[in-house]
């Protein structure tokens, strides 16, 4: 098990484009072990994703799993363990849902951004293999945050309304009960 140090907010690498790799580079034993790396530091820090540039490496991968009782999103619905190389993510409606989103790589800061409620998700798997699936629900928020990183974007620059940005602790007090109902709410009507 290798776990990583996790980029914070101000890290350049942050802000850069990922490159896309090729198919050789998937299939690479670097590739391959950036990948149980990024799996790896995801659940130790219990995340619902983590993507390359948050370990430092600017390559267009990420990883997505939400695993039943994280303690970080008890609202979120499962997420099997999906890796995506060369991700595109397209939203497939104008409906958004208000999401009170965090990141690893801001820690403590949680803030409401709007993110479609239905998106198609097409990349590579670890093996090369191609993903193009319908992601709808609270879990299409997850992949939108997750590729954004791939893009030099994070959650605090898509947050519309600044006084909606809190710390963990306030927001576990004054927002998560109402958030938790709206979340669960989508839940239900998606599935996911």
């Amino acid at each position: 098990m290798t776990v990583r140090d996790i980029l914070q907010i101000g890290h350049p690498v942050l802000r850069g484009q990922a490159r896309p790799l090729t198919v050789a580079d998937v299939g690479a034993a670097r590739t391959q072990r950036l990948i149980d790396d990024l799996v790896d530091t995801m659940r130790a820090a219990d995340g619902a994703g983590l993507a390359a540039t948050q370990v430092g490496e600017a390559v267009q991968v990420c990883v997505a799993e939400v695993r039943p009782g994280n303690p970080r999103y008890p609202y979120k619905p499962v997420i099997p363990l999906t890796v995506l190389i060369n991700p595109v993510v397209e939203p497939l409606t104008a409906e958004t849902f208000a999401n009170y989103e965090g990141c690893l790589s801001v820690p403590g800061l949680r803030g409401i951004v709007e993110r479609a409620v239905e998106v198609r998700v097409r990349a590579l798997d670890r093996e090369g293999v191609p993903i193009d699936r319908v992601v709808r629900g609270l879990s299409a928020g997850t992949f939108q945050h997750e590729t954004d990183h791939l893009r030099g974007r994070l959650f605090v620059d898509l947050v519309a309304d600044t006084r909606s940005l809190c710390t963990w602790d306030e927001f576990r007090l004054r927002h998560e009960a109402a958030f938790t109902a709206r979340a669960l709410a989508l839940v239900a009507r998606f599935g996911s």
